[in-house]
């Protein structure tokens, strides 16, 4: 099939769904059904274009030309189709579950949770597919405000607070560094362009360089480099299904694949490790996996631990882009898809612990693994992922990372991916420990007669076995649960779309 169709078609078919998913708000069961129908769709489309010769003439489509010679325009290549794998794949899956969650919480305005999710992930293809920066940031700013009324879906004033966090931040480093960022790479090159080895290159010298590099870095604020990162555990009060949109399918992984897509195809790898700002960027990235990681072992609430847990794991895909060396840039890529499928299953235990049980602390999930043991058992196997332990796919990308770090000579970073990885170890896996051999304990109704500041007293709390989440929450758990384990067995799969990349 025609390469340009099919670009035009991941942009358009989700677009078409939000259409549809408006006129059919009044009919839940048809509203659903369309939204999982087009996601199915979508991916159809997507792996056409994963099984296509893009090396094809064809391969380029411009959507419009708002300036002389510059143009919004669509181009594939490995690593946009590999992004727009993990996103096709997972948006009918994460449709899925937020049907099971969104009617168990019985929660308002659905249907414009439903038309925002697809305008979001029309958003993301058009990321996925830019041909140049321009294009890129179009539709970058597109996924900021489509993800805002999810993000402020609740309506109360937490969710206008973080709202009003989330949209400032993102708002404001895109067009304070990433516009000027690019604007100035217009004025010196004359193109936007994504080109294999770099438009920068170093004749224009090491100082403009190292500047234009930190604008677009910190211009990325979805990547949640420390210190824009405050957006993101700010948006966790957004119902489940959008934090598992924000951290596995789209936002995050926009944030991430672009900065990937600046080092690779804006830079090149040999200008980026002539720049000794390259390593003050990669040495940020560190601190920011270390200081995530300890500030998530200090969250009770769940989905806040798991937001920090997101931080620190970003920062492993831009430290690995940074590093200025082929196995550092593989790992990133690989990491992305690894990351997506883990965190997702872990955003979707969380949901599934709420709606089954109303719990959303750490602190209250002692014993729980023999009410959830489904649930539990799938967080555990996500948690391995993210530590990067086998047999989970996140084996592969921490290895390609910690090789990568080796290959650069930086082995201050080599001890941070391993220091890291036990405190990953720390902070996730004590929650099934807790799930599975910790007795439950609840307080007890303390007499009217007791003094005020008398301590509750606990018991065992008794057990109700297959107290699980709604059946369309366990189907999504599982499967991205399974692809957690799949992927350790065949990374054939992602190797051969990573090994793709020109470097």
């Amino acid at each position: 099939m025609n390469i340009s169709l099919l670009m035009g078609l991941m942009i358009a078919v989700p677009l078409i769904a939000a259409v549809l998913v408006a006129f059919c708000g009044r009919n839940p069961n048809l509203r659903e059904t369309i939204s999982l129908a087009v996601g199915a769709v979508l991916l159809l489309v997507v792996l056409a274009l994963g099984a296509a010769d893009l090396s094809d003439s064809d391969n380029y489509l411009v959507l419009a030309e708002p300036f002389p010679g510059l143009e919004l325009a669509l181009s594939a290549e490995p690593l946009g189709v590999l992004f727009a794998l993990v996103a096709g794949f997972l948006w009918p899956v994460t449709t899925l579950y937020a049907i099971g969650y969104m009617r168990a919480e019985k929660a308002k305005n659905q249907t414009r949770f439903y038309c925002a999710f697809a305008i979001a992930i029309s958003a993301t293809m058009g990321i996925a597919m830019s041909a140049n920066m321009l294009t890129l940031f179009v539709f970058y700013e597109l996924l900021t405000l489509s993800t805002y009324p999810l993000v402020t879906h609740q309506g109360h004033d937490d969710a206008k607070r973080a709202g009003r966090v989330y949209l400032g931040i993102l708002l404001a480093t895109s067009m304070l560094f990433m516009l000027p960022a690019m604007i100035w790479t217009w004025q010196l090159t004359g193109t936007l362009d994504f080109q294999p080895g770099g438009i920068l290159t170093t004749e224009l010298g090491v100082g403009t360089l190292s500047l234009l590099l930190l604008l677009y870095i910190f211009g990325t604020g979805k990547a949640a480099l420390m210190p824009f990162h405050r957006w993101l555990p700010a948006a966790m009060v957004a119902p489940t299904p959008v934090s598992a949109l924000l951290h596995a399918v789209a936002v995050v992984k926009a944030g991430v694949f672009t900065v990937l897509k600046i080092v690779i195809y804006l830079f090149g790898l040999e200008t980026i490790k002539t720049l000794e700002v390259t390593h003050f960027l990669a040495y940020l990235a560190g601190f920011t996996i270390l200081a995530a990681s300890i500030v998530a072992m200090t969250r009770d609430n769940l989905k806040k631990r798991l937001a920090y847990s997101t931080v620190s794991q970003l920062g492993y895909v831009v430290m690995g882009a940074l590093l200025g060396v082929a196995t550092g840039v593989l790992g990133s890529s690989m990491h992305i898809v690894m990351h997506a499928f883990a965190k997702i299953t872990l955003f979707f235990c969380a949901g599934a612990i709420l709606v089954a049980v109303h719990k959303t602390d750490v602190s209250q999930l002692n014993g729980l693994g023999r009410r959830m043991p489904l649930t539990m058992a799938a967080f555990l196997i996500a948690s391995l992922s993210i530590i990067g332990l086998p047999p989970m796919g996140g084996t592969w990308s921490k290895w390609l990372l910690l090789q990568g770090t080796l290959d650069s000579g930086l082995m201050v970073l080599t001890a941070v991916l391993l220091i890291s990885s036990l405190l990953n170890l720390i902070y996730l896996l004590s929650i099934p420990v807790r799930a599975f051999f910790l007795a439950p304990t609840k307080p007890l109704t303390v007499p009217h007669t007791a003094p005020p500041t008398a301590a509750p007293a606990t018991q065992q709390e008794p057990v109700v076995l297959g107290d699980e989440a709604p059946r369309n929450c366990l189907i999504a758990i599982s499967i991205t649960a399974l692809a957690c384990l799949i992927l350790f067995f065949v990374p054939d799969l992602l190797f051969e779309h990573v090994g793709a990349i020109p470097l």
